[in-house]
């Protein structure tokens, strides 16, 4: 069946690029595009919204076009309604993307995806390590942001990976995140330490020595419903390894931007660096791309727009 679309042909307000997001969405970005074309500072958009009976902070207003939150109660609802008359908009043309006609909000679908078990090696030891948190493998979330840090030490070791994660929930009641770590050979997970650094909390910690992985769970301080994202960050602080000469990260699902950022401490530098890609664990290597190590700082880093299913890394050769 077809889906109703935005009349916006005839709309002088509405440009190409902002036609195109009331079609497809998110949300959020063809609301920031509709303030950007029509030159209305918020304050502005809070007074004429009042002028209409409708009340709504600015902090609201900045978090719903920044995809901090999505309305979703029906006096946000109403309030969006009221959006697109005040910013000139074709009737229903933010509204449908946040509850279209006939379907589930397109924002909140779970997006395609994967099994970790074809990601890490080994599935089993992850698999355990879950049943004993008692979590799914599929926690009600898929990133849509991270920026990932790792910091390769004097003895050539993996000392540090510092995560800022951006999540979206794809189901309703998610209040947390298990993070994975995967030492080198010899990684001993007693010695590992995790840290929760930003908007979570640390909760239950399991490790499998003979495998040299950690899970951790790290708990938000709210629940989430289908849609709302959370940023959060932690970090894990290993050193307990053998020398390291990869990090891999695999994803679960596709969509959202990765960056990835090696650095080498000044005593252990070395002699190539290059990317690649994996279609799974087991899957032969591509997508290989040499990067150049930064003067001062000794880092490399790649950066992915729009990841899909698979296993991105760095690798790194000591000569």
């Amino acid at each position: 069946m077809a889906q109703n679309t935005p009349d916006t042909a005839q709309n002088p307000h509405v440009s190409a690029e902002l036609a195109q997001l009331l079609r497809t969405g998110p949300f959020h970005l063809a609301l920031r595009s509709a303030l950007t074309a029509r030159g209305l500072a918020l304050t502005r958009v809070q007074h004429k919204l009042a002028q209409r009976g409708i009340t709504i902070g600015v902090t609201s207003l900045s978090y719903w076009q920044q995809g901090a939150r999505r309305p979703q109660r029906p006096e946000s609802l109403r309030a969006v309604r009221a959006l697109e008359d005040v910013l000139g908009l074709p009737d229903r043309s933010l509204h449908r993307l946040l509850v279209p006609e006939g379907g589930a909000r397109p924002e909140t679908e779970r997006p395609p995806g994967r099994s970790y078990r074809s990601l890490v090696a080994p599935a089993d030891c992850l698999q355990q390590l879950f049943a004993e948190l008692e979590t799914p493998a599929d926690g009600g979330v898929h990133t849509v942001g991270h920026h990932e840090r790792v910091r390769i030490g004097a003895r050539r070791e993996l000392s540090e990976r510092e995560s800022l994660q951006v999540v979206r929930a794809h189901r309703d009641g998610v209040d947390r995140y298990v993070a994975i770590h995967r030492g080198d050979p010899g990684c001993d997970p007693s010695r590992v330490r995790v840290r929760a650094t930003e908007n979570c909390r640390l909760g239950r910690v399991r490790g499998d020595a003979a495998n040299g992985v950690i899970v951790a769970e790290l708990l938000f301080d709210t629940r989430l419903r289908a849609g709302d994202t959370h940023v959060f960050g932690y970090a894990f602080e290993d050193g307990s390894g053998g020398p390291s000469a990869e990090y891999v990260r695999g994803f679960s699902f596709a969509g959202g931007q990765y960056v990835l950022q090696v650095r080498f401490d000044d005593a252990a530098l070395p002699v190539r660096c290059y990317r690649f890609t994996q279609a799974s664990a087991g899957a032969p290597r591509a997508g290989r791309q040499e990067l150049t190590l930064s003067g001062r700082h000794h880092a490399v880093h790649v950066v992915e727009q729009g990841v899909r299913p698979g296993i991105l890394g760095i690798a790194w050769d000591w000569g």
